[in-house]
């Protein structure tokens, strides 16, 4: 049923569910799971470019770190994970990123770190979700 799976991640505690589903599904059907962590450029913009240079290296090692993470996971399941970190705007380079490799599903978790502790889906799910054109999952 799935050939080619997309999650996202910000290493939240959703987008933590959003690889478990996705490994799930993966490790199912016999799929390969392609993991994005995205840098928020919006985020890291600051007067002082040296400052925001510094900032965006170190969120992109940890994005670079939750990535691998979900390398180790999906070989303990003999699942096969391509991983990509860039940076943009996340709903935009998640789409733009399902597109280009033709994603089948797409799993997101229903918020991330910028909407913690509520009850409503995050705006990232959300654009996700409403631009996508593919099958999404929300975890």
């Amino acid at each position: 049923m799935y050939d080619v799976i997309l999650v996202a991640t910000d290493g939240s505690d959703p987008a933590n569910r959003a690889i478990t589903a996705a490994l799930e599904h993966a490790e199912r059907f016999g799929a390969t799971l392609h993991a994005v962590y995205v840098v928020d450029i919006d985020r890291y913009v600051e007067p002082l470019l040296s400052d925001a240079d510094v900032a965006k290296r170190e969120v992109e090692a940890w994005g670079s770190e939750r990535l691998e993470e979900v390398t180790e996971q999906g070989r303990s399941l003999g699942v096969e994970v391509v991983t990509r970190c860039c940076h943009g705007k996340p709903s935009k380079e998640i789409i733009n990123y399902a597109d280009a490799i033709d994603a089948d599903l797409v799993v997101i978790g229903y918020q991330g770190y910028a909407h913690a502790d509520t009850d409503h889906i995050g705006s990232v799910a959300d654009r996700v979700v409403r631009n996508a054109g593919r099958s999404v999952l929300i975890a």
